[in-house]
């Protein structure tokens, strides 16, 4: 199967967002719902296709916007059918009802894990909706099933219905695995809260490294966002998370209990507009795997101590 990468938009932390046609038949993450990216869009698809007809599906490795918002517009255009994850497409399916509660729910999350209540506010009236229709037929996909030819592979973590397409040449992993940038856990999707999402994650990486081909260079790693993934940097990203697990025990060994927020700004600082809900996620999301383990506690308040051995 041919598998074409088509650069649709940039400007973003992870880097450009890669569109993949593949077989002609299908594009996998179709970009952010910008002009320049539909622009973007159309002059690649035009290049590689004889018409937009030829495209049966759309699918969507997960619900952010910056790949699911020209799903709808490119499905109508091409007469195709969207898919996605099934714990994901309910988020683009029905759009405005599912923005609505995820606002809230992000809303509840931050506060648990101690962001101050004006903050918490900035973030959720910095949350602009997606220029997304408010409901979108979207097929569903389930792990092991194949879609056009593409085998679908659920790798959760980044968020809980991600998943990545396989041939037996490529594997496409939206965000699962970055060549540059570590995709975020715990904040970039808090339905995973009081999940163990770190734990999730780290497993996606693991079957992503099992999967034949993959170490030993054999099948090609296609990430969301730049051209390619070496197998080496899936192992650096475990390393990553191990290093920053250490580093989020060491800093709750300085204090005598904090939140997940206080850990965050120690680790990195002052954290403003999506960065307060992606830094405060993440440290909570090491929290609760390091009290899964039993080395933490979770105190009264939603605050965090080391356990007594």
């Amino acid at each position: 199967m041919t598998v074409v990468r088509v650069p649709v938009g940039g400007g973003t932390p992870e880097g450009t967002n890669s569109a993949y046609l593949v077989d002609e038949r299908v594009l996998v993450d179709p970009g952010p719902p910008t002009e320049s990216a539909w622009s973007n869009l159309q002059n690649g698809l035009e290049a590689e296709l004889e018409a937009l007809a030829d495209l049966e599906y759309v699918v969507c490795t997960h619900w952010h916007a910056d790949h699911v918002g020209l799903a709808p517009r490119l499905a109508e255009a091409a007469d195709a059918t969207v898919a996605m994850g099934e714990r994901d497409a309910p988020l683009l399916a029905d759009y405005a009802a599912e923005r609505e509660a995820r606002l809230e729910r992000d809303a509840a999350a931050m506060v648990a894990w101690g962001v101050p209540e004006d903050v918490v506010t900035a973030v959720v009236e910095g949350d602009r909706p997606s220029p997304l229709p408010d409901a979108t037929p979207v097929e569903s996909l389930v792990d092991g099933q194949t879609v056009a030819g593409l085998e679908v592979l659920e790798t959760p973590g980044h968020t809980a219905g991600h998943v990545s397409l396989a041939t037996d040449e490529t594997l496409v992993l939206g965000d699962a695995a970055l060549p540059t940038y570590t995709p975020n856990v715990g904040g970039s999707d808090t339905r995973t809260r009081g999940t163990d999402p770190l734990g999730t994650y780290l497993e996606t990486l693991d079957r992503l490294l099992a999967r034949e081909g993959v170490e030993s260079g054999a099948v090609t790693l296609r990430p969301g966002h730049g051209e390619t993934v070496d197998p080496e940097r899936i192992e650096a990203l475990r390393g990553h998370h191990d290093e920053r697990t250490r580093r989020v025990k060491t800093a709750l060994e300085s204090r005598t209990e904090a939140t997940p927020w206080d850990l965050a700004r120690d680790l990195f600082g002052e954290l403003e507009g999506i960065h307060a809900k992606f830094g405060a996620g993440e440290v909570a999301a090491h929290l609760e795997r390091l009290e899964r383990d039993g080395v933490v506690e979770c105190e009264e308040g939603g605050r965090y101590g080391i356990a007594n051995e």
